[in-house]
């Protein structure tokens, strides 16, 4: 369903790719008008060192001045999104979110649930049909592999697969990031060390995932911790599971202190696709629209971009010649990609089922 995802990272991105200047096109004055009178939008959910997204709202704020962006919970999960806008459908105050950002399988659950406002950005038929609904209820944003970041001053080896986690030498080291519970990276890190022992993916390589992850915990090697670059740096998960564009950011962030390591396992290479919608009961409906005009033009891709995420738009932006070289040259090979399996909808539903339901009994592990 995904894998036209994948052809963009096989070919050499020196012939694919010229520098050049950003140019987004305009959304119409008439939504702009309407979203400064409203003059404010709330987002949940964004830490500034996930996908770049401190430079988007930085961005969004510099185009937009007259719309104050109130940011809520920026570590909260996917599944925390979906309640907090359940929980705000009646309240038109600063906790209500105007606009979610969750993993693929939230999508259609909002939808279903009533929970999202449907609306196609100008840039719509650019963002592949595998990834958004027909109805402009939800549509992908960006994608990532999972990956290992490694505290190199407490690690001596590292590891290249996720088999190596279940080593002795990393006893009480290795950790998600986020709870499995709720958490869409922590939800499909399970499925990734499924599929790594040869798992088919979906409700099979869940449940696989969850034994992998309960002898994992069961070896002393699990750190029930929800791992991020603070704890990676002070040494309490030395390992965490991550999202490519997370580990590479927090890499950024430590600047050698202390020096990490950032690996796409040899197997079990998963990729996972986010998606954007506007809350039907967002207090605040223009502004939504317009920040997601903002996230799909040239601009707000290109800033997905630079913070080490591959954008929806990256094809078309790269047909069109509209993405800068240096920023290419600063990700990943293209060869760490090359195995990365794009799961389907329903793959993505059926392992969330399997890990939620099922992470209590078979890890027993309650990550906070």
């Amino acid at each position: 369903m995904y894998h036209t995802f994948t052809r963009l990272l096989s070919a050499s991105t020196a012939a694919l790719i010229a520098s050049t200047s950003i140019a987004a096109a305009e959304p119409a004055a008439e939504l702009v008008d309407a979203a400064k009178k409203e003059g404010a939008l709330t987002t949940i959910a964004l830490p500034h060192d996930w996908c770049g997204y401190g430079k988007v709202i930085d961005g969004f704020k510099a185009k937009y001045p007259e719309i104050k962006v109130n940011e809520l919970n920026p570590d909260a999960g996917s599944a925390d999104e979906v309640e907090a806008v359940k929980a705000n459908k009646d309240n038109k105050g600063p906790q209500a979110p105007d606009v979610v950002d969750v993993g693929l399988a939230f999508g259609p659950q909002m939808k279903a649930e009533g929970l999202l406002m449907p609306y196609k950005v100008s840039t719509w038929d650019e963002i592949p049909d595998s990834v958004k609904d027909a109805d402009g209820a939800w549509y992908g944003d960006y994608y990532g592999v999972m990956s290992l970041i490694v505290n190199k001053d407490l690690v001596d080896n590292t590891p290249a697969d996720w088999s190596d986690l279940l080593k002795p030498e990393y006893a009480g080291q290795v950790a998600l990031a986020g709870d499995p519970r709720a958490s869409n990276q922590a939800i499909l890190g399970v499925l990734a060390a499924g599929m790594a022992g040869g798992a088919k993916a979906g409700k099979d390589a869940g449940e696989a995932g969850l034994k992998y992850f309960g002898d994992l915990n069961k070896a002393g090697n699990f750190v029930p911790v929800i791992g991020k670059s603070g704890t990676l740096a002070q040494g309490s998960t030395p390992i965490v599971v991550a999202w490519d564009y997370n580990a590479l950011s927090w890499k950024d962030t430590l600047a050698g202190n202390p020096p990490v390591e950032v690996v796409v396992p040899a197997s079990g290479v998963l990729a996972g696709v986010y998606v954007q919608g506007i809350s039907a009961y967002a207090p605040h409906p223009n502004a939504a629209k317009l920040w997601m005009e903002y996230l799909y033009s040239d601009e707000g891709q290109t800033a997905w971009l630079a913070g080490y995420c591959h954008p929806a738009r990256f094809n078309a932006m790269s047909k069109a010649g509209k993405i800068p070289q240096e920023l290419l040259d600063k990700l990943p090979p293209a060869a760490s990609y090359e195995k990365a399996y794009f799961p389907t909808l329903e793959e993505v539903d059926a392992n969330k089922a399997a890990v939620t339901g099922g992470w209590d009994q078979v890890v027993g592990a309650n990550v906070q």
